[in-house]
């Protein structure tokens, strides 16, 4: 399963050299993230309403390949790598005509309304499956 999530680099979004400032690749994928997790199916705020569960990021590990630059149009490209009952772990590339850019590995964890780990639903777990 690969989720494809589409985005124009905007002035905004770039440093003094008119290229995408590092931390702003995080966001990039924090948005696409989120729309594949509703793309799913999986509404958070109905999650962590009714099981008291919301996601974090426990871990990214990220690669910065070439600089994308203003006005560029991207994709990022999520798949999960590795469903557990409290842990995702998904690949984020962004990618410019076929080039990635930017790849990034992020790990999400369930957290519970104590903040300490929570086990996901099954049927989450099956739909990040």
């Amino acid at each position: 399963m690969r989720h494809q999530f589409e985005l124009r680099v905007y002035y905004e979004d770039t440093d003094l050299a008119g290229i995408v400032y590092y931390a702003n690749y995080l966001k990039f994928i924090e948005r696409a993230r989120t729309e594949f997790i509703r793309e799913l199916g999986i509404d958070q705020i109905a999650l962590k309403q009714d099981e008291g569960i919301v996601f974090a990021v426990r871990r990214v590990e990220a690669d910065y390949l070439t600089p994308a630059k203003f006005d560029d149009q991207l994709t990022v490209q999520t798949s999960p790598d590795a469903v557990t009952g409290a842990r995702v772990v998904l690949r984020q590339d962004i990618q410019r005509g076929g080039v990635t850019v930017f790849s990034a590995i992020v790990t999400l964890v369930a957290l519970g309304e104590t903040g300490q780990p929570a086990r996901m639903p099954a049927k989450i777990r099956l739909l990040l499956q």
